[in-house]
């Protein structure tokens, strides 16, 4: 799951390399452009699906009777610490914490940065920062939710990494205190098993 770490790269800095081609693991053409972002040659597969709002109201398992707090600004996590190991990131330097399904290929990053960032925004730059790993990356769901009282966008991508197909499933959340990424990932394979965890995982964002 090393590879997958990759995948995440979460700061607005843009790197700079010349225009070129490339060809997806799926052999699809995409262009990269100097800015750093990319797109498809075939334009049908440049579209994004629409943000949809879920009226549904989320909320923190029982079971999840842990609080984690961030020390960059004022979001936190309620976790089933019976379920979910988790310590400060060591294998991503922009997460500030890493967690682990226990004893499953389940994991999960938070990132938490103090400067504001307009949600919608956050998305764009995480796509397009995905792009850059995974040349096929591409978002499949997007919608907003409110989850404990926060308005947050629940983003689905996919993506190829050294031949592996990786799902992440996030909640991005923005206020004047900061900006959060609250993911999971795991193969694409095994998502469906982890589905309902990887849920109930991002259901305990929360403020301090």
């Amino acid at each position: 799951m090393k590879k997958a770490l990759a995948f995440i790269l979460i700061t607005t800095s843009l790197v700079a390399y010349a225009d070129q081609k490339a060809i997806t693991d799926d052999g699809r053409e995409v262009m990269l452009y100097d800015s750093g972002s990319w797109k498809y040659l075939d334009e049908k597969y440049n579209q994004l699906p629409d943000i949809t709002y879920n009226s549904k109201k989320f909320h923190k398992s029982n079971n999840a009777k842990f609080l984690l707090k961030s020390k960059k600004n004022d979001i936190a996590v309620w976790l089933d610490a019976k379920k979910w190991n988790f310590s400060p990131s060591k294998s991503n330097s922009e997460a500030e914490y890493q967690f682990q399904l226990k004893g499953k290929d389940l994991h999960g990053l938070l990132i938490s940065e103090a400067i504001e960032i307009k949600v919608e925004t956050l998305v764009k730059i995480a796509l397009e920062n995905a792009k850059r790993a995974a040349p096929d990356a591409r978002i499949v769901s997007q919608e907003y939710r409110t989850v404990n009282g926060l308005r947050v966008i629940q983003l689905k991508i996919l993506g190829t990494i050294q031949g592996i197909r990786f799902t992440y499933l996030g909640y991005y959340y923005s206020n004047s205190k900061g900006t959060n990424q609250l993911l999971t990932f795991t193969s694409e394979n095994l998502f469906p098993q982890f589905e309902k965890e990887a849920e109930e995982f991002l259901n305990g964002m929360t403020r301090q």
